[in-house]
């Protein structure tokens, strides 16, 4: 069952940002007056579709590949490598017949299409999922952060009340866990009255990556929120329910995300005392572990609060604003991870995800929260991707006319067609990697 919701959020997330994505690329061909031919989700590769109709000169459909999608217009080489019609002379609602500047926006028309959806996903989120943020000011005033395991290790401490990130102020404090402090910033810090800079080292995503966002810093001493008690497990008999909070273990204070598993299952076959707060308030329970060192809980590490906090809602106007700057790093982020690729300093084998990797990052659960984040995020990511300068992907056609914009030098069709057949060898050489790392990490995990 879980594997069937993974694959539904995943064809649905991809099937939003492909169709989306080719409306970018029909809108503006439509706005010039260039015929467009197909509008299909899904490749109907070697002549196979799921169904079609036609409307007007454009054919509508769903191929059975789902890789993709694409919009045939006409007089342009693309991924059918139809050059038929480029034999005879350019009639005037062709792509070929158009001025450089219309095709150049035609070709941005899918990126600048992902670009708005990431946008309108990432501010409804924050408005109908999130609902409100707490305020950086709030803590400067209040006491300060929490500075858990890796916190300490770069010499954060508690009651530090971080005033700027790379020198600018900040709104919101989730802020600080968000990627343009975790590739490397420069922390400026108010201490005893006294200001003072912390770095953030340029690997520091690695470590967070693996820990979780919560073993970095946090507004509050952390604690476990518990989901689901398992029936019959040591912590159901010991008389744990599910919305308590762990706040302590064995008397020892929640240091990072880590810390139930590691120090329950040091503990196997023996007994953990758990200092737990209900509704308020604190109770202490025994639970025994089983040999596997587990108790039989789900949980999530999460800030504990203060009460003196004061949250700002998100109206529709600070989402936007929000949704937009989250949107952008989103985009600065992928960049920068590319970089690191190219660099060596990441494993291609770990960074690249396939369909079956991304399935996974959905999860089992049909979580709307978690399917719009998600999907908002590889609506970016599709953004980025498709600018890249490889021939076949809009980036390489960008390259093309931006080339022949400034030195008034049009490419002929055969190269153009050659350069489109270089750029699908490449990304199918891609799509092969992706999938195949993917099943490799599957058969070792």
């Amino acid at each position: 069952m879980q594997g069937l919701i993974m694959a539904g959020q995943l064809i649905l997330g991809l099937s939003i940002l492909v169709t989306l994505h080719e409306l970018g690329h029909f809108l503006a061909a439509r706005a010039f007056g260039i015929k467009v031919e197909k509008f299909y989700l899904f490749f109907d590769a070697w002549g196979f579709k799921l169904f079609s109709f036609k409307i007007g000169d454009t054919e509508y459909g769903m191929g059975w590949l789902p890789f993709g999608g694409y919009v045939k217009i006409s007089g342009m080489i693309d991924e059918s490598l139809d050059t038929d019609q480029l034999a005879a002379e350019p009639e005037p609602w062709e792509f070929r017949a158009k001025p450089a500047w219309q095709r150049l926006i035609v070709m941005v028309g899918g990126v600048t299409m992902n670009v708005i959806l990431g946008i309108i996903i990432f501010s409804g989120t924050l408005l109908h999922f999130k609902k409100d943020y707490l305020p950086n000011q709030e803590v400067i005033q209040g006491k300060g952060i929490y500075a858990y395991k890796l916190g300490k290790e770069i010499g954060l401490q508690d009651g530090d009340k971080i005033l700027t990130i790379n020198g600018k102020s900040f709104e919101r404090f989730e802020d600080v866990l968000s990627s343009r402090v975790l590739f490397g910033a420069t922390l400026s810090i108010e201490r005893d009255n006294r200001t003072m800079e912390v770095v953030v080292p340029d690997n520091f995503y690695r470590r967070v990556g693996v820990a979780g966002r919560w073993s970095f810093i946090g507004y509050g001493p952390l604690h476990y929120q518990i989901g689901k008690v398992v029936d019959g497990e040591p912590a159901q008999k010991a008389g744990v329910k599910s919305g308590d909070k762990i706040t302590a273990i064995n008397g020892e204070s929640i240091a990072n995300n880590d810390d139930l598993v590691s120090k329950i299952g040091a503990l196997k076959n023996k007994t953990v005392t758990l200092n737990i707060l209900r509704d308020n308030k604190p109770i202490t329970l025994e639970s025994t572990v089983t040999n596997k060192g587990t108790i039989g809980i789900s949980y999530d590490a999460t800030p504990e609060k203060s009460t003196s906090y004061k949250m700002e809602p998100y109206t529709i106007s600070n989402a936007v604003s929000f949704g937009t700057s989250d949107a952008v790093e989103a985009l600065v982020s992928n960049a920068k991870g590319l970089g690191k690729i190219f660099t060596g300093e990441e494993k291609a084998s770990e960074s690249v995800q396939g369909p079956i990797g991304i399935a996974t990052i959905y999860g089992g659960v049909w979580d709307w929260s978690r399917f719009w984040a998600i999907t908002g995020l590889l609506s970016m990511v599709l953004a980025f991707m498709n600018m890249l300068p490889i021939p076949a992907l809009d980036g390489g056609h960008v390259i093309f006319l931006l080339i022949e914009s400034i030195f008034k030098v049009k490419f002929s069709d055969k190269v153009m067609e050659r350069a489109q057949v270089v750029g699908m060898v490449i990304l199918f050489s891609l799509l092969i990697f992706a999938v195949g790392n993917d099943i490799w990490k599957h058969i070792i995990n």
